[in-house]
C-alpha cells in the first residue's frame, strides 16, 4: 500500500510542477503585452506608467520558473530591468550569470 500512495504523491507533485512551469511561461506572454501597452502609453502621454504590485508578483513567478528550469539568473540584473520597465526586451540568456 505504501508504494502506491508514494507513487500517487509523486504523480501529483510532478503535475503541480508542470502546471507551475506552464503558468510561468504564459505569464511571460501576458507581461510582454502589458509592457507593450506601457510603451504605447508612454509614447502617447510622454510619461511611463509605473509597474504595479501585481506585475511585480508575476515577475517573481517568472524568475522562479527560470530558476526551476536550472538557469542561473543574476537576480540583481533581472530586477534592475524590471524597475526600469524593460522586462523581456532581452532574451533569457541576458539575465543569466556569466561564468
Amino acid at each position: 500500500m505504501g508504494f502506491l500512495s508514494n507513487f500517487k504523491k509523486d504523480i501529483q507533485s510532478a503535475k503541480r510542477n508542470r502546471a507551475a512551469q506552464i503558468n510561468g511561461k504564459n505569464l511571460k506572454e501576458i507581461l510582454k503585452k502589458s509592457k507593450e501597452e506601457r510603451d504605447r502609453l508612454e509614447k502617447d502621454t510622454g510619461v511611463r506608467p509605473q509597474i504595479d504590485d501585481t506585475t511585480q508578483m508575476f515577475m517573481q513567478k517568472i524568475l522562479n520558473v527560470w530558476l526551476d528550469e536550472g538557469k542561473e539568473i543574476d537576480e540583481q540584473k533581472f530586477w534592475i530591468e524590471v524597475d526600469y520597465n524593460r522586462q523581456f526586451d532581452n532574451p533569457v540568456e541576458f539575465y543569466e550569470r556569466k561564468h
